[in-house]
């Protein structure tokens, strides 16, 4: 058994914050770490800061757009003023203002992952003024009050999601990041509906992601048979799905299948290969081969676990079947 030596993998579920219409993942068993959302077509699931250049470019389409939106008088030879005579000027500017929304939203999704939230508030607050239906705005303007945090922020951000989804029923980023929210209100039952119709949305970019959120959604239920089907249909869809492995692994290992908890955790190896291991996975390893008697293995991960994660929860656990080898793990 191969032991890696160095990894943070903080399996995050997966939160979508996608500005431009489809634009978004270690529950200790619990939701390990939390649910991710998904940002406005910014593919990234950790605390990457978002460039400046990035901003800039958006900035300039938004100038762009707003330069457009005039309407400049042309003067003729006598000094008058040439009117234009277009037949369709609101429906014009009426596109123009979905774009604006379009826009700020996509800049409010960056500034939040850089944690601008302040900056994320104003273009946000212009989103609105653009277009005050712009569902992708409201479904911002719920992670944003979410990831800030206090009690009133968080009491605000349930009214925003919903209203994203009363505008746009089929928006299915906003039942992702709602069933995220759900989930840390401890709002189980009703995160575990969100995530099933993003889970289930064929197209949706997110699906994978959303499946991985409703998994460990039944096992804060204690639903393990539910979340063992899901995790299964994770793994369908992307056989790269880390979480999937590593929540199957354990799932596995709950039932004594170990030949197929063992196979499982190789292909995990294979998935997080250069990127190092997780206590997680160590304590994965040493009770793998402490049910197959593979002494050698167990005191190398055991040992490893204890000098690099010695205060990890993955520690203590080890630290106490070290003490009653006849106690069943926790």
């Amino acid at each position: 058994m191969a032991i890696i030596m160095t990894f943070r993998n903080s399996c995050k579920l997966n939160l979508k914050l996608n500005a431009d219409a489809d634009l978004p993942k270690p529950l200790s068993r619990p939701l390990k770490k939390g649910l991710s959302h998904n940002f406005a077509g910014l593919k990234v699931t950790g605390h990457n800061a978002i460039s400046s250049k990035s901003i800039m470019a958006t900035s300039m389409v938004l100038a762009l757009l707003l330069t457009g939106c005039q309407s400049v008088p042309a003067n003729d030879l006598t000094g008058g003023t040439r009117y234009q005579t277009s037949t369709e000027p609101s429906a014009n500017r009426n596109l123009d203002k979905k774009e604006i929304a379009r826009v700020r939203t996509s800049l409010a999704a960056q500034y939040i992952r850089k944690n601008e939230l302040d900056a994320a508030q104003r273009q946000l607050e212009k989103a609105f003024a653009a277009d005050s239906r712009h569902a992708p705005a409201y479904d911002m303007m719920g992670v944003l009050l979410q990831q800030e945090g206090s009690r009133l922020n968080l009491d605000k951000a349930d009214e925003y999601f919903k209203q994203a989804i009363a505008l746009d029923a089929d928006f299915t980023q906003a039942r992702n990041n709602y069933g995220v929210y759900l989930s840390q209100m401890q709002r189980y039952d009703e995160a575990v509906a969100q995530f099933e119709i993003a889970g289930s949305a064929l197209g949706y970019e997110g699906r994978i992601g959303a499946l991985e959120n409703l998994g460990r959604t039944y096992l804060q239920l204690n639903n393990t048979p539910a979340a063992a089907k899901v995790f299964l249909r994770a793994l369908e869809g992307n056989r790269n799905s880390l979480i999937a492995h590593i929540e199957l692994v354990d799932l596995l290992l709950d039932q004594q299948r170990v030949l197929q908890a063992q196979r499982l955790y190789d292909e995990t190896l294979i998935l997080i290969k250069g990127q190092g291991i997780s206590p997680r996975l160590l304590l994965q390893g040493i009770k793998l081969a402490a049910a197959q008697n593979d002494i050698t293995t167990r005191q190398q991960l055991a040992q490893q676990l204890l000098s690099a994660f010695p205060l990890s929860e993955e520690a203590k656990q080890l630290k106490t079947w070290l003490n009653n080898p006849e106690a069943p793990w926790k």
